[in-house]
């Protein structure tokens, strides 16, 4: 796909001075059947725009000639050697297609734009963390730039066939030591999750004088949670950070 033909929304994104780049696989590795982990050259990105904690990228694909974007957490970025990798939870869709498919020597154009994280001021003294397989990159850098907050999280999957909890295989970096991880079901389009939370979160809270909620799930949920921890729980908004990373059907 040319540069030109990202539609209205790479018309916008250039108005607004995003910059493009052209990414190259390198490799490619099957965590789970369900989730695949591609290595990538940056064509030049990371030198241009540095690096900071859940740093995501645009990536475009084609649709049957119309373009189709997005968006995907930076894990283990190095600027030094230009390279990085993504994780893709696979399902049906254009970008689950391509992460399929991706070999050695394919590339795929990037846009940079939009991206931030702001350290939570004052530091978190403990982080309630609501994520899943799509957000799990970003859900990994979060507690990596925050290594001496204590972080209870909610992880919601689809529970295995074998009675597991669905988180097997998948490349979780919780420290047992200081991460409660707290393995969800996925069930009722999310209702289960929000339950689980609500039932949680107020002992928790009262207990952390300065709390810090991060959320990444999809877009109902997290617009439901964000609601709940702002408005019922009355924490201030520069202390909740949300945001939704799927639509459900």
């Amino acid at each position: 796909m040319g540069q030109g033909r990202h539609g209205w929304e790479g018309a916008v994104l250039k108005l607004l001075r995003a910059k493009d780049f052209v990414l190259t696989v390198t490799g490619a590795e099957d965590v789970t059947p369900h989730y695949r982990r591609l290595h990538l050259t940056d064509g030049g990105m990371l030198a241009a725009t540095g690096v900071h904690p859940t740093m995501w990228v645009r990536l475009w694909f084609d649709d049957g000639g119309k373009p189709h974007q997005r968006a995907y957490t930076l894990v283990d970025p190095d600027p030094a050697a230009g390279t990085f990798s993504l994780e893709f939870a696979l399902h049906e869709g254009r970008a689950s297609d391509w992460a399929r498919s991706a070999r050695p020597g394919d590339t795929v154009e990037a846009t940079v734009h939009g991206t931030g994280f702001t350290d939570p001021d004052p530091a978190p003294s403990h982080v309630l963390a609501i994520g899943d397989p799509a957000s799990l990159p970003a859900l990994n850098s979060l507690l990596g730039a925050l290594p001496d907050a204590p972080a209870t999280v909610w992880f919601e999957t689809t529970a295995g066939t074998d009675g597991t909890d669905g988180t097997d295989g998948l490349p979780l970096r919780v420290d047992p030591s200081r991460h409660d991880l707290r393995p969800v079901p996925r069930l009722d389009r999310g209702a289960h999750l929000v339950a689980r939370v609500r039932a949680d979160a107020p002992e928790l809270l009262g207990g952390a004088p300065d709390p810090y909620v991060w959320i990444a799930c999809d877009t109902a949920t997290t617009r439901s949670l964000s609601a709940y921890f702002r408005k019922e729980l009355a924490l201030p908004k520069q202390r909740v950070n949300a945001l939704g990373y799927w639509r459900a059907d």
